[in-house]
């Protein structure tokens, strides 16, 4: 299968809704967008599977749309017939469309509604795809040699635990887990204090593939179904202390948050850039190589971290913006090139599995997507409003993460909330 880059209707910047909030310049769900999502009703226990529209969603069972409130069945559609779907949206969502009268009585404000996790996810692998990245933390534990030969080569990444993927809004207990402190040799069990964020993505794969079977880059991404925003919460001195032989463990599997809904590849045809890399830099090997990857396998997504403090709460002080980044500079390998990769010793992806890009710092100032970045290891204090200052996140703090999507033409779209807040034990 080709890439899913084809422009056709469904992103026709003039097209209105009848659902009046889908019409707002600042909206992250135009009818351009239609993101899948999971949504409870008051007093009903049930999710529901739901497309954003506006500021309201509309329950796909209720429309007759799907046979079941099975996203899993919703994620594992191909890709002609996720396009199918999304055009039937389109044109049943569209100012002046016939199915207005019954589809109107399936939508809710989004605030009266609960959102949650977009999908059960069973299996997470956590990528390291921001070179800038990668190459800021390698300098401060490796000066003369900030990113190992591989890098260049492998996709790196590790299996997280799927288990404490949360969703947005929920707060995040502190964790407690063993450190080394500075000039001891004894470890000791305590909460962390060098709390961080990580700015991610998150890709949602949709249909499986047997073991033993590879996924080649042409098909590559007709097994994703889109793009979520995604924090990987970290515990910076517990894995100082416990990433070596084996990487990262308990300094990431207390939580990790994800945005309420999966932005599709078909509503991001519009954003995509050529793929390409730094002159000097290896080209990937040929399993990782195709003319459509090169062609537009990157995609142009902005994301901005924002950081509230529970002062600045009290007070009325808005969150401040601490990092602006962008999918497309950041990120060393494209989406396809992680299928292809995670898939060519045989692995089985299922549906619902989720990869997590790593954190996609960008090159310039302001731009990196950790406070260990930021803070250049704890040493240099970021200054917020008050007389404030972080150097990793404090209980009471709020990170929320906002993405976008422009282009000149087209409709902008957003990506919904990824926030969370740290609370103490």
């Amino acid at each position: 299968m080709p890439l899913p880059t084809v422009i056709d209707e469904t992103h026709d910047p003039a097209l209105q809704s009848w659902v009046a909030g889908a019409n707002q310049p600042d909206t992250d769900f135009p009818i351009q967008n239609l993101p899948y999502g999971r949504f409870r009703l008051p007093g009903d226990p049930a999710w529901r599977i739901g497309v954003a529209i506006g500021d309201q969603v509309l329950d796909l069972a209720a429309i007759g749309l799907i046979p079941t409130p099975d996203m899993m069945a919703l994620l594992a559609l191909d890709a002609p017939r996720r396009r199918a779907l999304r055009l039937r949206l389109s044109q049943g969502l569209r100012r002046g469309s016939p199915d207005e009268a019954a589809w109107s009585k399936a939508v809710h404000p989004l605030t009266q509604v609960t959102l949650g996790v977009p999908c059960e996810v069973g299996d997470y692998t956590d990528f390291y795809i921001g070179i800038h990245h990668a190459t800021a933390i390698g300098k401060l534990f490796r000066p003369d040699n900030p990113l190992l030969p591989n890098y260049r080569w492998v996709p790196i990444g590790y299996h997280g635990r799927a288990s404490t993927i949360v969703e947005s809004g929920r707060d995040v207990v502190r964790p407690t887990g063993q450190i080394l402190p500075a000039g001891e040799t004894t470890p000791q069990v305590v909460p962390c204090k060098r709390l961080d964020f990580e700015l991610e993505l998150g890709v949602i794969i949709g249909r499986p593939n047997a073991i033993g079977q590879p996924i080649p880059m042409q098909a590559a991404e007709d097994h994703v179904v889109g793009i979520t925003l995604f924090n990987d919460w970290s515990a910076r001195d517990i894995q100082a202390w416990e990433y070596q032989p084996l990487g990262p463990f308990l300094s990431k599997s207390f939580a990790s948050t994800i945005s309420p809904w999966i932005v599709t590849l078909e509503a991001l045809a519009p954003f995509r850039r050529a793929f390409s890399r730094a002159a000097g830099e290896p080209e990937p090997l040929p399993y990782l190589d195709s003319e459509a990857n090169r062609a537009a396998g990157a995609i142009d997504i902005a994301i901005t971290v924002t950081l509230q403090t529970d002062a600045m709460r009290r007070a009325g002080v808005a969150p401040v913006t601490v990092s602006r980044s962008n999918f497309a500079d950041a990120a060393y390998w494209t989406v396809a090139q992680l299928v292809a990769h995670h898939t060519v010793n045989g692995c089985a992806l299922r549906t619902g599995d989720l990869f997590g890009t790593g954190t996609l710092s960008g090159s310039a100032p302001g731009s990196s997507g950790s406070m260990l970045e930021l803070s250049g290891g704890g040493k240099q204090p970021i200054p917020l409003p008050g007389n404030e200052q972080r150097t990793f996140l404090e209980d009471g703090d709020c990170i929320a993460l906002v993405g976008r999507c422009s282009r000149d033409g087209f409709r902008s779209i957003g990506f919904g909330p990824c926030s969370g807040t740290i609370i103490g034990r």
